[in-house]
């Protein structure tokens, strides 16, 4: 590990939390990154990969998600192994992220970032109710796990996510992000994103292209 260079990289734990491409530069560099942009670009890839699709990082899923693909595509030019974790894979991005644990046989590092909002491109990054309680999720299916080394970003997301989880489906429909996609028609895709646990694959970034882990 290199030496620490800021007092806000998070060097010192296991589990690291930020927020968007700032966070990512932020934060020390990590063994894997799980990007989480759970309205919509995060929940509906996991469900294309449910159905064996590949979705490639390119012009269109940039639009999609103007925060979440430019987050996987840094963190991908860094070397890292890049994931996307919503609510609906929470359980199954931290089972993920132990296997390749298991799999590299030491302590490996994992960065989530939260992708949040921005009303458009060079747009200041808002806080997302939504991707918080997401990280939330998978910091606390981690800890689960037993990987629980986790900085005071990522356990604060992890307690949001264990109080408000009873009322995660209101909380996201009446967030901005679910209020802007529900005007759009997309109600029902809201509430599927709100949905915990209820798809068993996790996209990962390879050469550009998502697919099941």
């Amino acid at each position: 590990m290199p030496e620490s260079t800021s007092p806000f990289d998070q060097h010192r734990y296991q589990v690291r939390l930020d927020w968007g491409t700032e966070g990512l530069a932020r934060l020390a560099p990590a063994d894997v990154v799980v990007v989480v942009d759970v309205l919509r670009f995060s929940s509906t890839v996991t469900d294309a990969a449910a159905r064996g699709e590949s979705v490639p990082l390119d012009e269109r899923a940039h639009a999609v998600s103007l925060n979440g693909a430019a987050v996987a595509q840094a963190a991908e030019a860094n070397g890292a192994i890049v994931m996307l974790g919503c609510l609906r894979n929470a359980s199954a991005a931290a089972a993920a992220i132990l296997a390749e644990q298991q799999r590299r046989g030491v302590r490996t590092s994992v960065s989530i970032l939260a992708a949040g909002e921005r009303a458009g491109a060079g747009e200041p990054l808002r806080f997302a109710v939504e991707d918080h309680l997401g990280a939330g999720a998978i910091v606390d299916a981690l800890g689960a796990l037993g990987v629980d080394h986790t900085s005071p970003d990522a356990a604060a997301a992890a307690e949001a996510f264990r109080g408000l989880r009873g009322a995660v489906r209101h909380l996201l429909t009446a967030s901005g992000s679910g209020q802007e996609l529900i005007d759009r028609g997309l109600r029902e895709e809201v509430l599927s994103a709100a949905t915990v646990d209820a798809a068993s694959f996790v996209p990962v970034l390879r050469g550009g292209v998502f697919s099941a882990g």
